[in-house]
């Protein structure tokens, strides 16, 4: 069982329910609704269902996700079935109800999601398509999926989603990207709107809504690679800043995977930990940073880059690491010579952890050093240089070479 997870004695079917109600339900989604003798939902889900359905009906509770452990101990003697929207695995309720009573007591029921909607309504493979929810997430995490031609659905959290979502798309240069929004999906008050997001002047319509975006850029516009070593200009930064070429290399020895969470100690600018969380949307990471402008930096340069959901951490480690949740992967990018960074670092790793630091000092390089001997790895040097005028001619001007440590815990 899920660490966590409540003990139950009776299971709980997850039935998604689209805007077309009770018409739009199987034989056996019907079923398990009469044969209920609790049916959680939100009031809008609750209302779709017709009179011949006996049980006793309760609204979600707000906050909503506390509450579940001592709401379904309260029931856990009873036949509960719990209404979620679409395909509750999809973005959704059945996932939650997973992570909190444990998979195993959940009969999933679903209905063909909005995304699976959308794309048959407007033509789409659902496979090329990026979806991206914001229910109850920051809309900037959309960024992070933003290329020329790609196609992205947008699962709005209310009526005015698609404003907002058409005034960052303009305000990203991403203003001549065709939207449409798709409203009340299946239902019969289903209904579609249609413009550009630079031009998007629709007054907010049904909060039950998705959107999709057709990605086009104007001149100019920002466009960003997915792989490791952002442009240096893309990120707000007063000079700690981890330099474009030593980040990539950096990153490659960290070596993202889907799931990991980072630590990046001495997060600077927070370019590590950016550049981590944009590897894959399930990374995900804790900058800590000891000085509050630049941690208020590393905050608004993750929304900028479509990773707002980064944990930053304002304070001075090691003290700051205390209490965070365990690491896969450590990067120290500064303050490695402090006393108790590179032990505490260390001792937070769990076996096939890994360890990567940076140093520009000597007196980093020597902790760098004492800490190879210790632990083994890899150490690696990277030198830079970059063109640069020298009087009417061009030459070659070095940067701070840097020492990369690489380790991995047995």
């Amino acid at each position: 069982m899920t660490r966590g997870a409540v003990v139950a004695e009776t299971p709980v079917t997850v039935v998604g329910i689209g805007a077309d109600g009770w018409n739009g339900l199987s034989g056996a989604a019907r079923e398990a609704v009469c044969a209920a003798q609790v049916v959680l939902g939100a009031p809008r889900q609750l209302a779709l269902l017709p009179a011949q359905v006996g049980a006793e009906r309760v609204a979600w509770p707000s906050p909503m996700v506390p509450a579940l452990p001592a709401l379904f101990e309260s029931l856990r003697d009873r036949r509960v079935c719990a209404l979620a929207s679409g395909d509750p695995m999809f973005f959704g309720l059945g996932a939650t109800l997973a992570r909190v009573l444990g998979p195993q007591r959940l009969r999933v029921l679903p209905v063909p999601s909005s995304a699976a909607l959308a794309c048959a309504r407007l033509g789409w493979a659902a496979d090329d398509v990026e979806t991206v929810s914001v229910v109850g997430r920051p809309l900037a995490a959309v960024r992070r999926v933003l290329a020329p031609g790609r196609r992205v659905l947008v699962l709005s959290a209310g009526a005015d989603s698609p404003k907002q979502l058409a005034a960052l798309l303009a305000g990203d240069g991403y203003g001549p990207s065709a939207m449409t929004v798709l409203e009340q999906l299946g239902g019969p008050e289903e209904r579609r709107l249609d413009g550009t997001a630079r031009d998007w002047d629709h007054p907010p319509g049904d909060a039950l809504n998705v959107v999709a975006v057709s990605c086009a850029a104007e001149a100019g516009a920002r466009l960003l690679g997915e792989v490791p070593g952002l442009p240096d200009e893309a990120y707000e930064h007063d000079g700690q800043l981890t330099k474009r070429e030593v980040r990539a290399v950096t990153l490659a020895q960290l070596a993202p995977r889907p799931g990991l969470l980072l630590w990046d100690v001495g997060a600077g600018a927070g370019s590590i930990a950016i550049e981590w969380m944009r590897a894959h949307r399930s990374c995900r990471a804790v900058a800590v940073e000891s000085h509050p402008e630049r941690a208020a930096a590393v905050t608004r340069n993750a929304a900028a880059l479509g990773v707002p959901g980064l944990q930053v951490v304002t304070g001075r480690a090691p003290a700051a690491l205390a209490g965070l949740p365990d690491p896969d992967t450590v990067f120290i990018g500064g303050g490695v010579t402090r006393d108790g960074v590179l032990d505490a670092c260390w001792e937070a790793l769990g076996s096939g952890g890994r360890l990567v630091a940076n140093a520009v000092t000597l007196e980093a390089e020597g902790v760098l050093a004492a800490g190879h001997a210790r632990f083994g790895g890899s150490l690696v040097r990277v030198a830079v240089q970059r063109a640069a005028p020298v009087g009417g001619f061009t030459g070659w001007r070095p940067a701070m070479p840097v020492t990369i440590w690489s380790v991995e815990k047995p």
